[in-house]
Parts: structure tokens; sequence; C-alpha cells
């Protein structure tokens, strides 16, 4: 969801307002401490992103590969998982503000990011990939192939900011996927712009006329992403994700929902 934090031209005073309204404050509490106190861990996540985070119809629960990971890392610190759904544009801004303790929705880790925030190690790794109508006689093998259209992107998603870098894009926003593919199937956009590992489940799982098209760019790494200030917190959390790694438990969680292993940088082709 796989980057920075806001829009070009506004990165490096929101960037610095975040780092100084933010700063950890000296002598806090680390968050290891404060969420053991407290007997559980309030965990934040978009909700509305299958396979890896969203609301079982049947259920009416959280379900995906993030809400899998989420009770696997709180279930190792011996917490309860407390969930908060949010928009994605304002995910980032809640973190800051203490709404929550972390964000577990697949948060790509970048050096901006990492200036205001910390992350785990990575829990996930893909790629951003092109999705098309079907039928359409264009072939987009990059995003440069994409100027003068139209190409749907999550608001405030790295996705975004990638087609933004690009000069001569069209770019529309929306708040959630199924908004942006509704759109694409019927021509209002050219092209959306997703992650490969939603961009497999949406195909198998949507009945709109679209389908898969070029990767566009190379492998994302997402992360549990906190507040700065907390380094017990993020060795115990590293440990976690590593020991899961080790044993098993993130590939099992991984093919269950993806068919395959994406927990695990993918091998580098000769």
């Amino acid at each position: 969801m796989p980057m920075s934090l806001i829009y070009p031209g506004r990165r490096a005073v929101v960037l610095a307002a975040l780092m100084l309204a933010f700063a950890p404050l000296a002598g806090a509490a680390d968050l290891l401490a404060t969420a053991k106190a407290r007997g559980s861990l309030k965990i934040a996540m978009e909700g509305t992103y299958p396979p890896f985070n969203y609301k079982d119809q049947k259920s009416g629960q959280l379900a995906g590969y993030d809400v899998d990971v989420a009770k696997l890392v709180a279930r190792k610190l011996g917490l309860k998982p407390e969930f908060v759904t949010t928009e994605w544009s304002a995910i980032l801004a809640g973190l800051a503000a203490g709404r929550y303790d972390v964000i577990i929705s697949q948060v790509g880790i970048n050096p901006k990011r990492e200036q205001v925030f910390d992350f785990s190690i990575a829990y996930t790794y893909s790629s951003p990939q092109l999705i098309v109508r079907k039928g359409d006689s264009a072939r987009y093998t990059s995003l440069a192939d994409l100027k003068g259209k139209k190409v749907g992107v999550g608001q405030g998603s790295v996705f975004e900011q990638q087609a933004r870098a690009v000069p001569g894009i069209d770019i529309k926003s929306y708040p959630a996927a199924p908004e942006n593919l509704q759109d694409l199937a019927i021509g209002r956009v050219d092209a959306a712009l997703n992650d490969s590992l939603m961009v497999a489940y949406l195909l198998k799982n949507s009945r709109l006329p679209i389908q898969a098209g070029a990767r566009v760019g190379a492998i994302e790494r997402t992360g549990v992403t906190f507040k700065k200030g907390s380094p017990q917190f993020k060795a115990a959390v590293d440990k976690v994700l590593a020991e899961a790694g080790a044993d098993g438990s993130l590939k099992a969680i991984s093919v269950k929902w993806f068919g395959a292993d994406v927990s695990r940088a993918p091998a580098l082709k000769p």
C-alpha cells in the first residue's frame, strides 16, 4: 500500500513540521512498557484493502494478511490486539498524533518516512503493477507510456507518489481501491496503479472487465510502523518477526493469502 508522506511541493515543509511536532519527548516511556502496562496494542489499518486488511462480509470482522500478522505480533508480545480502521490518507497523521500505537497496513519503508517514524524489519515484499481494461489495445510497459493518460491511484499512497513523479500523467486519486477499479472499468481512467499482490487478488475476485498490466517499479518493503523513541519495542517486534520468519509462521500466513511466500525478498535473477 509497497514513499513519502505528502505530495510534491509540500514535502519539505510538512515533513519538517511533523518531525518537530511529534519528535519523541526526552524521558518518554518506551512503547513496549506502555503497551504492557495497558495489556493491549492499538493497531491501525485501512480496513478496505483486500487481501491485506478488510471487513469479512460474513463475519463482519477484519480479515487479511496484515490482520493475521498483527495478531501474531500482538500474541507473541503478550498483548491483546485492538484494531482501529482509518482512511489511508490520514493513517500516518493519526499515528503521529498518538491515536494508536502502530500501523500494520502495508506502509512502505523509505528514507523520507524513516525520518519521521520507526519501522520493524520488513514482513512483505512486492512491486507496483498496472491494471488495465480488458480489450484495451494500448500497451503500457512503463509509467512513461501513460503520459497524457488518466491513471487512478490510492489517495496518499506510494503509487500516487510514483505516478506524480512522471510529468504528463493525469492523476486521479481515490480513497479506496473499489472506486478506482470501477472508474477504470467504465473508462473514466485509462489505467490503475497498485500493489502487485493486491492486483492478483483483485483480478481473482472481481467481476469487472479488468486485467493485470505491466510491473512498473522496484521491489518495495513494508513493515510495522510506529513513532520514534521506542528502541525496546522495535527490538521486540523485530525479534518476533525474525523468529516467525525462521519457524515458518510468516510463510504460512503468506501462503494462506497469496499462495506464495511474500514475507521474504525474492531472489535476484541472474
